[in-house]
C-alpha cells in the first residue's frame, strides 16, 4: 500500500485548482501524503482540502507576487517543511510574436517562469536543511517544440526545463532532486473547448500513436514516482508523458510510395 514511499509526506502544489492540479492533489493524498494547495483563489481549493482531508491545506497565493509565496511557505514551516514541491501552476495569453504585448509576456514569464524558481527557493529552503527534497516542474512539450501564437508559452516552458536542470545540479549535492514532467495533449477543463467539436477531437486523437488524448490523471501517476523515493537516483531529468506525440512528425512528411 505504501510502495511508493509518500505517506507522511508533505506534498506542495501550486495551480491546485485547476485539471491537472486537482488530480495531483488526489494522488498525492491517495498515497497517504498530506496536501497544501497553492492557488490564486480559494474558491475550488478549500472544498478539495476539506475532501482529501488528512490535514491538506488549502492556502491563495499568486505567484507573479513574491510576498505572497514567501507566505505561503511559511504557513507550511510552521508545520514542518515541505517534503515535496510540484510546480504546477501556469498561464496562457495566446497570440502570434509579432503583437505579443509586453504585459502579456511579462505575465506569463512571471508565473510560468519566475514563480516557478521564488517556490523552489521558498518550499525548498526547509528540503535544503534537511538534506532531501523532490520537485517536479510540470512543463509542456511545447518546451521543446515551438507552440505557434502561444505568446511567451513555449519559452517560458523551455525554460523550465534548464531551471530543473540547473537546480538538479546545484541542490543534488545537498539531497534534493528536481526533474520535469512534460503533458502533451491534456483533456481539462482549460482545454475541453477544443474536444467540444467531434472532428476536432478524432484528428488530435489520430495525431498520438496511443491513439486517445491524455487525462490529468495520466499525469499525477507520472508525477507521482519523480516525488517517490523510488525515483531516487533520477534527477535533471524530463519525463515526456503525450502518448507518442512528439514521436509522430517524420510521419508528417510525404512519402509517395510508402504507406
Amino acid at each position: 500500500m505504501n510502495w511508493l514511499g509518500l505517506e507522511g509526506k508533505t506534498a506542495v502544489i501550486t495551480g491546485g485548482g485547476g485539471g491537472i492540479g486537482q488530480a495531483l492533489a488526489r494522488a498525492f493524498a491517495g498515497q497517504g501524503a498530506r496536501v497544501v494547495l497553492v492557488d490564486r483563489t480559494l474558491e475550488r481549493t478549500q472544498p478539495l482540502a476539506a475532501e482529501l482531508g488528512n490535514g491538506a491545506l488549502a492556502l491563495a497565493c499568486d505567484l507573479s507576487w513574491p510576498e505572497q509565496i514567501e507566505a505561503a511557505a511559511g504557513r507550511v514551516d510552521k508545520d514542518g517543511g515541505a517534503d515535496i514541491l510540484v510546480n504546477n501552476a501556469g498561464v496562457l495569453h495566446p497570440g502570434p510574436l509579432d503583437s505579443v504585448s509586453l504585459a502579456d509576456w511579462s505575465m506569463m514569464l512571471s508565473v510560468n517562469l519566475t514563480g516557478y524558481m521564488l517556490s523552489a527557493q521558498a518550499f525548498g529552503k526547509g528540503m535544503l536543511a534537511r538534506g532531501s527534497g523532490a520537485l517536479v516542474h510540470v512543463a509542456s512539450v511545447a518546451g521543446s517544440e515551438p507552440q505557434p501564437a502561444s505568446g511567451a508559452y513555449s519559452t517560458s516552458k523551455a525554460a523550465i526545463l534548464m531551471l530543473s536542470r540547473q537546480l538538479a545540479y546545484e541542490w543534488g549535492p545537498r539531497g534534493v532532486r528536481s526533474n520535469t514532467l512534460s503533458p502533451g495533449l491534456v483533456r481539462t477543463p482549460l482545454s475541453e473547448a477544443f474536444y467540444a467539436d467531434a472532428t476536432t477531437r478524432e484528428q488530435r486523437e489520430a495525431m498520438v500513436p496511443l491513439r486517445r488524448i491524455a487525462t490529468p490523471d495520466d499525469m499525477a501517476d507520472v508525477a507521482l514516482f519523480l516525488a517517490s523515493p523510488r525515483a531516487s537516483y533520477l534527477t535533471g531529468q524530463d519525463v515526456v508523458v503525450d502518448g507518442g506525440l512528439t514521436q509522430s512528425l517524420m510521419g508528417l512528411v510525404p512519402r509517395p510510395g510508402y504507406a
